[in-house]
């Protein structure tokens, strides 16, 4: 049992919780499942469509560009699964005239068995792998962190009159259940939430997401760089977003603790606040994607496709665009230092 030591009285917090389930060294989700792709529990972005990988691919090298095309600089990307995105970015930005002679491919990895897979996704090119960001050269960064963050462990936090009280995961006879710290918390940033919130309402904290995204906008600032960050959430965290899904269908998060992926939305405004470098509105990933050019990408690729090929494809441009399905659900934004302008995609007034 993964999480034998769980017990009425000595309970997980849910970051322990999600932790514990996600990366346990034997029993872990990541470690031991088959998380990506048609047959894995979820399906990636990329996954979805090359397109996806292509504007990203274009947005950095945009990017790069407009920074008068530092040498070297790293590409980075956090959680890059079974490397198709890489791979995508890696073919799109072939023929941009010096971005591959200039670029130090880096993956934020801790499973080896991904690693592997990443590994075979980019045959051709040279990849080096860290845990932490602060093992990133001292250089320019151009990164993308897509579908990263909400895997992130996030506390829980349930308000009482004025006070927050953090959930944990109990077990009561034999049976992994929710309950309630009975010590109030003193986390400084929970005040915050006072005026937003109502007695009973829980918001969720990203302590970890934080630290990784002050730690990305410190070295934005100091060596210049920017990045994008993709993922389903919203400006401001309120209520239980957790959610497990095994075998690409949603199931109680106990059902089988480090056999589901485990997520929960992240909070953009708690990512952002107090950071050193400038980031962008928030945008819709429908949004973002158009005002890229995915669909005159989507027109060209569909004159070369046919029969069931083009309705895959039809099918894949209205998952990653329509309000009803990623469209709106995703959303995306964008850090970059405060020295340089606003980046394509978010360089609007509305």
């Amino acid at each position: 049992m993964i999480l034998k030591s769980v017990t009425e009285t000595d309970g997980l917090s849910i970051a322990q919780f999600m932790q514990t389930c996600l990366l346990d060294i034997d029993h872990g989700y990541y470690r031991t499942q088959k998380v990506f792709g048609a047959r894995g529990d979820f399906v990636t972005a990329p996954e979805i469509s090359q397109m996806f990988g292509e504007i990203v691919g274009l947005w950095l090298a945009q990017c790069w560009i407009a920074q008068e095309r530092p040498t070297p600089f790293t590409l980075l990307e956090l959680g890059p699964g079974r490397g198709t995105l890489m791979a995508d970015i890696f073919r799109a930005t072939a023929k941009v005239a010096g971005f591959h002679e200039a670029m130090q491919i880096v993956l934020v990895e801790a499973s080896e068995q991904l690693r592997s897979l990443q590994k075979k996704s980019l045959p051709s090119a040279e990849v080096s792998w860290i845990e932490k960001i602060s093992q990133l050269p001292e250089q320019p960064v151009f990164f993308v962190a897509n579908e990263f963050f909400d895997a992130l462990p996030v506390h829980q936090f349930q308000r009482q009159n004025d006070k927050w009280f953090e959930r944990q995961i109990i077990s009561q006879k034999g049976e992994l259940s929710i309950g309630i710290c009975p010590h109030a918390s003193d986390l400084t940033q929970l005040q915050r939430r006072i005026a937003d919130t109502s007695d009973g309402d829980i918001v969720e904290i990203n302590l970890m997401a934080q630290k990784m995204a002050k730690a990305l906008s410190k070295h934005i600032e100091t060596f210049s760089g920017s990045g994008l960050i993709v993922d389903y959430g919203d400006w401001v965290s309120l209520g239980d977003t957790i959610q497990a899904v095994k075998d690409q269908k949603q199931v109680d998060i106990f059902a089988a603790p480090g056999k589901s992926d485990l997520t929960a939305h992240v909070d953009f405004a708690a990512l952002v606040t107090d950071i050193a470098c400038k980031h962008s509105r928030l945008v819709p990933q429908g949004l973002f994607l158009e005002r890229l050019g995915i669909t005159q990408r989507a027109n060209t690729l569909a004159a070369y496709l046919k029969g069931e090929a083009l309705q895959m494809h039809i099918a894949a441009h209205r998952r990653l665009t329509h309000p009803d399905q990623m469209g709106s659900l995703f959303k995306v934004i964008s850090l970059y230092p405060t020295y340089s302008p606003t980046p394509a995609g978010f360089d609007y007034a509305a």
